[in-house]
């Protein structure tokens, strides 16, 4: 019996975007403003789970730009600061973003991910955005005439292609093409995992620090405690692949549970909580592609590079990732005579955000590193640098390098004049990204 082949339909679009999170759901809509025919890919179905819940100052201009401000606004915890806490200091330090260089961008908020990413996909939609959810990019082939051929398949099983001008990957940590092409790899200079559940009736402070993010450190890693609306608080372990090794048959909760006992002041804050959300997990924390774009595609987002947490920088450097790859697509697209020009300026700053923000995440489980923060200082502006670093003002006009030179000599010169201390540290953070399946990790 002849076994019948069923056809699949090839549509046609100028890009096609795989991913509808915060990366995806930026460039779609300003692609599609500028006249081009853009199709979106996303696997899952919105709203749907997803952790990073804390954004940005810099993030708001941007939801002006994408027309959804007042929406956001709507489902937003105002994030005014960001608190540390340190075993190690009888003190807690909170910056303000609003003592930043640029003081017009004096708060941010936290948001429950499923809605905030929700509101992103459907503003693409009215955009005119041709947005299909629960349909997941299985296969590309690059053809000679330098389009793109993507096969997808939708929940119900029915199969389509697309075959479009420029393919723009936005598949977060699922790294699409990374994979595709094996160019992702794990970062050698950091290495962690996270668990983290969402909780109900956890203590946060008064007044207008009721929504600061608090950054706790404790003996093997740190701890984030985000505030956000109707009484939801996620609150996530980031520790290192020796200590997820000792978790042996403990439930992700009881192993989290565990970690918190560990630190006094954050089960202080959790002590009359109820966990709302099964607790999860992530692992290979910390990655990088070798290259986040070709002739006639992008790497946005996670799908290029995945950095620690700390500094709440993911949605941004998605999200303008999105606007930076909107100008590179178009500049290829329109002129391309300017595209190679194009693709480096775009090449140079995705590179750039990761790059300074990485700066500080190695160094800020640093005991000097930690003293730092704890006691900041303004001289020659640092302190106000540090914050807009912290605000995610790394892309702007805001003069705030030659600061931010000068806080890392001063962070040096201070290595130097305690050179026990710093050799115990660079040693400590030595043991603690080391992949636990190394032998010599035992000698350390």
């Amino acid at each position: 019996m002849t076994q019948q082949i069923q056809a699949v339909e090839r549509r046609q679009c100028d890009v096609l975007v795989i991913g509808g999170g915060p990366a995806g759901s930026t460039i779609a809509p300003l692609l599609a403003e500028k006249g081009y025919k853009v199709v979106l890919l996303e696997k899952a179905r919105h709203p749907r789970f997803h952790i990073g819940e804390s954004l940005l100052p810099a993030n708001l201009p941007l939801f002006e730009r994408l027309g959804i401000a007042d929406e956001v606004r709507a489902i937003g915890m105002e994030k005014h600061g960001a608190e540390f806490v340190s075993p190690h200091h009888d003190h807690t330090q909170t910056f303000e973003f609003a003592d930043a260089w640029d003081k017009s961008m004096p708060y941010a908020y936290q948001v429950p991910r499923a809605e905030f990413d929700t509101v992103l996909i459907r503003n693409a939609a009215k955009k005119g955005v041709e947005v299909f959810e629960t349909c997941k990019a299985k296969s590309v082939d690059f053809q000679p005439d330098d389009s793109v051929l993507v096969r997808a398949q939708h929940d119900d099983g029915a199969e389509q292609e697309w075959q479009a001008r420029f393919l723009i990957d936005a598949s977060g940590r699922d790294t699409f093409l990374a994979n595709r092409f094996q160019i992702k790899q794990r970062n050698p200079r950091h290495n962690s995992s996270a668990v983290y559940g969402h909780f109900s009736q956890a203590r946060r402070h008064e007044g207008q620090a009721s929504g600061n993010i608090t950054i706790f450190w404790f003996e093997h890693g740190w701890f984030w405690f985000i505030p956000m609306v109707n009484d939801v608080t996620s609150v996530g372990m980031v520790t290192w692949p020796y200590y997820m090794k000792t978790r042996g048959e403990r439930s992700l909760e009881q192993f989290l549970r565990d970690g918190i006992a560990m630190c006094p002041p954050l089960a202080e804050r959790l002590k009359d909580s109820t966990l709302v959300h099964d607790v999860e997990a992530t692992g290979n924390f910390s990655y990088v592609s070798e290259r986040n774009h070709g002739k006639n595609y992008l790497l946005l987002g996670d799908a290029y590079a995945f950095i620690d947490p700390v500094f709440s920088s993911g949605v941004w450097l998605a999200m303008n990732s999105g606007v930076l790859g909107a100008e590179a697509v178009d500049s290829c697209l329109k002129n391309p005579a300017t595209a190679a020009a194009a693709l480096k300026h775009f090449d140079r700053q995705m590179k750039h955000g990761p790059k300074e923000f990485s700066w500080f995440i190695y160094r800020v489980t640093n005991p000097i590193m930690r003293d730092f923060f704890m006691y900041p200082k303004n001289i020659f502006r640092v302190k106000e640098a540090l914050l807009s670093v912290l605000a995610g003002d790394v892309f702007g006009k805001t003069p705030i390098w030659r600061s931010i030179w000068m806080f890392k000599l001063l962070y040096y010169i201070a290595n130097l004049i305690q050179p026990k201390r710093a050799f115990m540290g660079w040693k400590r953070r030595r043991f603690n990204i080391r992949r636990v399946d190394d032998p010599a990790m035992d000698s350390v």
